[in-house]
């Protein structure tokens, strides 16, 4: 698999032995890549339980980058969104964020724009060859009217529903940026939530927080921002719940024992990791307040 002679780009696949009646299944788990990998210097497409070689089928080549593109919304590039449209300040903001915890951080010593390559956020589209910054880019940086234009169904709705049940008692529409939006959930949380004491140790912790933080980067980086719909929090008497756009990966009931995460957007997910807004994907965090 990571021999380039024989599939480039090189892809990963994850291998877990399983016992079956006494013997050993090797369970090998193929995630869907965003890549167009060539096989032996050849492009093949999957139809049913046919391998078609569309190698030197232009039209079929082009529509399955397309699809591959499509698989990630966050990578679609728009080429009419540089670097000067975006929001020098935020992106100063978050090269600030990267040296708290690494002062040597490589994002510290690049101009924006080196910076928004290294992140993914400004690519090459791969149909006009046209460089500009990417949806994912234009969510974390862009003015709020220029997000609104890429993605006009976007926003976050906080509700606080306790008196009014069927209405509610505070609400907070969030528009903006991903970065912004971020700050905006957990402020509307620690306005509307306990925080109970908790000491680890001889140090007081904020179980609040610490389960709250994974909740908001989660609302911001596993959505589909292709869906027109709105991502949802709502704090109720007892329960706090979270609702989100979801392009499925496939059908039937899901077994907690074999199910396998998807990420929604891995350059975004990156990216807040980079900034320490995120954990590793895959982490769950449960509590009860």
């Amino acid at each position: 698999m990571n021999n380039p002679l024989k599939l480039t780009p090189p892809t990963y696949l994850s291998v877990d032995v399983v016992e079956l009646d006494g013997k050993s299944l090797l369970r090998i788990y193929v995630p869907e890549s965003s890549q167009v990998h060539r096989c032996n210097g050849r492009i093949y497409d999957r139809n049913e339980d046919g391998d078609l070689d569309i190698t030197d089928h232009t039209t079929q080549v082009a529509h399955l980058y397309q699809r591959k593109q499509a698989t990630f919304s966050e990578n679609k590039v728009y080429p009419w969104i540089q670097v000067t449209d975006l929001r020098p300040e935020l992106i100063e903001k978050c090269r600030r964020y990267v040296r708290i915890n690494r002062d040597n951080h490589p994002w510290a010593d690049m101009d924006d724009l080196q910076r928004l390559k290294s992140a993914q956020l400004y690519q090459e589209d791969s149909e006009t060859k046209q460089n500009g910054v990417t949806l994912a880019g234009a969510m974390l940086f862009a003015p709020d009217l220029l997000i609104l234009k890429v993605c006009p169904a976007h926003r976050t709705d906080l509700i606080l529903r306790k008196v009014n049940v069927d209405r509610y008692d505070d609400r907070d529409l969030v528009r903006t940026n991903l970065i912004e939006s971020y700050d905006r959930i957990l402020a509307f949380i620690q306005k509307h939530l306990p925080d109970p004491f908790y000491l680890e140790g001889i140090e007081r912790r904020s179980l609040r927080d610490a389960i709250f933080r994974e909740v908001a980067s989660n609302i911001l980086i596993h959505r589909e921002y292709s869906s027109g719909v709105p991502a949802r929090l709502i704090i109720e008497y007892g329960q706090v719940t979270t609702w989100n756009a979801n392009r499925p990966h496939g059908f039937g009931l899901m077994n907690p024992d074999t199910f396998a995460p998807y990420p929604k957007n891995p350059v975004i997910g990156a990216f807040f990791r980079e900034i320490d807004r995120a954990d590793e994907l895959g982490a769950l965090v449960c509590a009860t307040l």
